[in-house]
């Protein structure tokens, strides 16, 4: 994560509420500029432009939740199917702190669609970090196909957040984490074969056309 001056922290932390609270789109430089209290010399000067601020924010928000569910999985105690289902708890609690509006990474996703802008590379960044924790998790729990089940598992969470925004369902990320701990018990089951029905062969087709 890059050092920035007094300067760049007071316009990242400003940029960063604002945004979050407002949306991307809806807040100008001008508006950044007059609450930080920062010229907007300075800000081009840090910055270059407001997608290189968006930019910057998305990744003082990417590491800094990297380095926070880190931090609380070091802390859980459990074994390892349990820390991976405690992602899903983690989140959650997110979920559930007033003035939540849904994951600002999916947020900003929905408000800049040109694949190019620099804000979606951090984006991807991030979801590619979590992906692969799911699936480095599933791998410690000895669970099958560990890099699909984190993928799919991240699904789930995609899901949650999205819930969040369309409709302000603040409880979906619990339910999602209640499907996860499914999908993990499938995984961890061996599949039945199916048993044949009366009357059906499992051997090989003798029939031969009239």
């Amino acid at each position: 994560m890059e050092k920035r001056s007094t300067a760049g922290e007071r316009l990242l932390e400003t940029a960063s509420a604002l945004f979050y609270a407002q949306g991307i789109g809806a807040v100008g430089v001008d508006a950044v500029v007059a609450q930080s209290g920062v010229s907007k010399p300075t800000l081009y000067a840090q910055f270059g432009s407001k997608d290189g601020l968006i930019a910057a924010v998305l990744d003082r928000r990417r590491w800094t939740r990297q380095e926070a569910l880190t931090e609380f999985l070091a802390g859980v105690s459990s074994g390892p199917e349990e820390k991976l289902l405690a992602v899903f708890d983690w989140l959650a609690l997110g979920h559930a702190k007033p003035g939540f509006r849904g994951c600002p990474f999916t947020n900003a996703a929905v408000e800049l669609p040109d694949a190019g802008h620099p804000g979606r590379a951090v984006i991807l960044a991030y979801k590619n970090w979590l992906r692969t924790t799911l699936a480095d998790l599933a791998a410690d729990a000895s669970l099958p196909d560990p890099e699909e089940l984190g993928s799919d598992l991240l699904l789930l969470i995609d899901g949650a957040n999205a819930r969040v925004v369309h409709s302000g369902d603040r409880d979906a990320m619990r339910r999602a984490g209640s499907a996860a701990a499914r999908l993990v018990a499938a995984a961890r089951t061996p599949s039945t074969p199916a048993v044949p029905g009366p009357g059906i062969s499992t051997g090989p087709n003798k029939h031969t056309e009239d």
